[in-house]
């Protein structure tokens, strides 16, 4: 669980200069049954940390008393820094920053602090074209200017002073630090992992000292990420998507608010994260459309995702008994049931995701019994094929399960020595430059390093993967498991086990083959 830390000496559109935020954070009314908006943050997050530390200012600490956690009151900007710095040093767990002014999904805070990237930070990103570098193009201007497209009212009054490129976030600004062409905002909340906690308190020191370069408009999180990316650690990023966040300075703004995120469908988002985003094209297009709701079902009546599972298992065995008979109308009926056995497969790890019920076994049953219920269906099919006359496909069989298996071993050992390798550095700058031009430059000089005829086509390749019929087509070659049980069903369905077996035989090859030299290639990258 993570280590909590509510900031609410975060500056807004109404801040004056040299004035603490509004109260709005404790006085303001939240939703029905909560009356206030720090008291709705509190109950959200008492499940992840039950005693967080909050920072605020002492003009504000009373409205902040009598919640649970540790209090800190500060004076001014260098004090909040300092206060952030004493929170986090020495951290065993994962940090959470949020502003205490926040309304927030629960569902939010839960995919913001499941990341797996060192540092996560949720910004807002002008919907404009890339450059070749992956840049958003925008020009420099206030985001009330760019409100057409970002359609916030919130934001107005807030400066463009994030530049983010793809998937992180490449430099930050303040009213000391320049940042070139900026194309985002930082909207708040902060994920960490506790292994950057020491540098974060080393930048929060750093710009503590320097508070008096920094401006009344300066949002903390804002200058936390500043740190951290000046820094070397590398900050991701994510949009709200279907969630909702808002930070609100005035009863006007929580009325707006409180009335905006009404219109969002919570649990619908849950449903919807709970499947995965990077799923093959049979089953994006032909299980996951409709599996979510029957993982919502599942979880409303009770049923673990290991029942699921077992139900999964079941399923896969009465196909292979089917397809055993060798007759064909038994053979349309265990094309369906390998079907819906893959179907259920599906919905296990969506009801896991969804009712957020995991656990060892859970995952070892999944994985392992993937592999059981296709060697099942095989050994079904080759036993059909020599009731039926159509010969003996066992050498098939075995040629099929063996490169199945060899594919399996090289997923599982090429993923085992991606974790075990040491991310490279990214370039750092000190917090006393004004400009990021040296950080710039020092990510260019990186990228241009890394240039070569190998890199060079895997750049390529992965462009050409913005195209719809590209990317869909690498998804098909490499044969997942949802297209090898849609490819069990419609051929042994259709025709007989041995155009079966050379269907998976071929498709199977290919993939990977197609695997295999990829994964060369980035190697040698």
């Amino acid at each position: 669980m993570p280590r909590v830390v509510l900031l609410g000496s975060s500056p807004g559109p109404d801040t004056a200069p040299g004035q603490a935020t509004p109260p709005a954070a404790s006085t303001l009314p939240a939703l029905p049954g909560c009356p206030t908006v720090i008291g709705r943050l509190h109950g959200q997050l008492a499940s992840l940390d039950p005693e967080p530390v909050t920072i605020v200012r002492a003009d504000d600490a009373p409205a902040h008393r009598g919640f649970p956690g540790l209090l800190v009151e500060t004076a001014d900007l260098a004090g909040d820094l300092r206060a952030i710095a004493d929170a986090v040093e020495g951290a065993t767990e994962n940090l959470l920053f949020l502003p205490t002014n926040s309304l927030i999904h629960d569902e939010l805070i839960y995919q913001i602090t499941k990341s797996k990237r060192g540092a996560l930070a949720l910004i807002t990103k002008e919907p404009r074209e890339e450059d070749e570098n992956g840049d958003v193009i925008v020009a420099d201007v206030p985001i009330e200017e760019a409100q057409p497209e970002i359609g916030d009212r919130w934001l107005e009054g807030l400066p463009v002073r994030v530049r983010a490129r793809r998937s992180r976030v490449i430099s930050v600004g303040s009213a000391f630090h320049a940042v070139t062409r900026p194309n985002a905002v930082l909207l708040g909340p902060l994920h960490l992992h506790h292994k950057h906690a020491p540098v974060l308190a080393e930048a929060a020191r750093e710009l503590a000292d320097m508070a008096h370069l920094l401006g009344p408009e300066d949002d903390l999180v804002q200058l936390l990420v500043l740190g951290l990316v000046r820094k070397g650690v590398s900050v991701g990023i994510r949009g709200r998507r279907d969630l909702f966040y808002r930070r609100v300075y005035d009863p006007a703004q929580a009325a707006e608010a409180v009335a905006e995120m009404s219109t969002f469908n919570e649990d619908r988002a849950r449903l919807n994260n709970a499947v995965k985003g990077a799923d093959g094209f049979f089953t994006t297009y032909f299980v996951s459309t409709y599996s979510r709701f029957i993982a919502r079902w599942a979880a409303r009546k009770g049923l673990t995702p290991n029942q699921v599972t077992l139900i999964s298992i079941a399923l896969g065995v009465a196909a292979a008994l089917c397809f055993a008979t060798g007759e064909r109308v038994w053979m349309v009926a265990g094309g369906v049931l390998i079907y819906f056995a893959f179907v259920f497969d599906c919905v296990d790890g969506q009801v896991a995701r969804y009712a957020r019920q995991f656990g060892v076994l859970g995952a070892w049953l999944d994985a392992t019994f993937d592999r059981f219920k296709e060697y099942v269906v095989f050994a079904g099919l080759a036993v059909g094929a020599a009731v039926s006359g159509v010969g003996d496909v066992w050498t098939l069989a075995l040629i099929a399960i063996g490169l199945q298996s060899i594919k399996h071993l090289l997923d599982f050992s090429y993923g085992a020595a991606n974790r075990r390798k040491a991310p490279s550095p990214l370039p750092s700058v000190s917090l006393s430059v004004s400009a990021d031009t040296g950080l710039r430059q020092a990510l260019e000089q990186r990228k241009s390093a890394q240039v070569g005829v190998v890199r060079s086509l895997l750049r390529m390749w992965g462009r050409a993967g913005r195209y719809r019929a590209v990317h869909w087509a690498r998804k098909m070659i490499v044969f997942p498991i949802g297209e090898r049980f849609a490819a069990i069903a419609i051929v042994s369905a259709l025709f007989d086990a041995r155009i079966t077996f050379l269907t998976l035989i071929i498709w199977g090859g290919i993939g990977a083959a197609y695997s295999l030299t990829g994964r060369l290639m980035r190697s040698f990258a």
